[in-house]
């Protein structure tokens, strides 16, 4: 049975850094932070955006927050940031070609969410036995 793990699936020393332990923990972090998604998600969806834009349609954040997360993502090179100097100046975002290589992954995820039924019944199963 050891046979069949991989490289990737090496056990870290105990007491050592918690990354190497899980390997996916960095990327969790990064794509899967409070507002990394639904913006990510906004520029798939919809394409290149103002910050009003983006904002409209994250109503739920803040500007504070939006400017952050978008500064956040422009340095993890999952977005980019375009400004153009016009009378009044503008600023568009727009998803990187790293930023749309995680469409994999979100598609797999938005399958996987047909499952949560089970996750409320497994729920509500376990807070009837409590």
């Amino acid at each position: 049975m050891t046979e069949d793990i991989g490289k990737s699936e090496k056990r870290a020393p105990r007491g050592g850094d918690p990354e190497n332990a899980c390997p996916v923990a960095p990327v969790v972090d990064i794509v899967f932070s409070r507002w990394t998604t639904p913006i990510l998600w906004a520029l798939h969806e919809y394409g290149r955006q103002r910050f009003v834009e983006l904002e409209r349609r994250i109503a739920t954040i803040t500007p504070k927050v939006l400017t952050q997360r978008l500064r956040q993502l422009e340095r993890d090179g999952l977005v980019v940031r375009t400004y153009h100097p016009e009378v009044p100046p503008r600023v568009e975002y727009e998803i990187s070609e790293l930023g749309r290589s995680l469409a994999p992954l979100f598609a797999a995820l938005s399958e996987w969410s047909a499952r949560l039924p089970e996750v409320e019944r497994a729920r509500a199963a376990y807070d009837a036995r409590r």
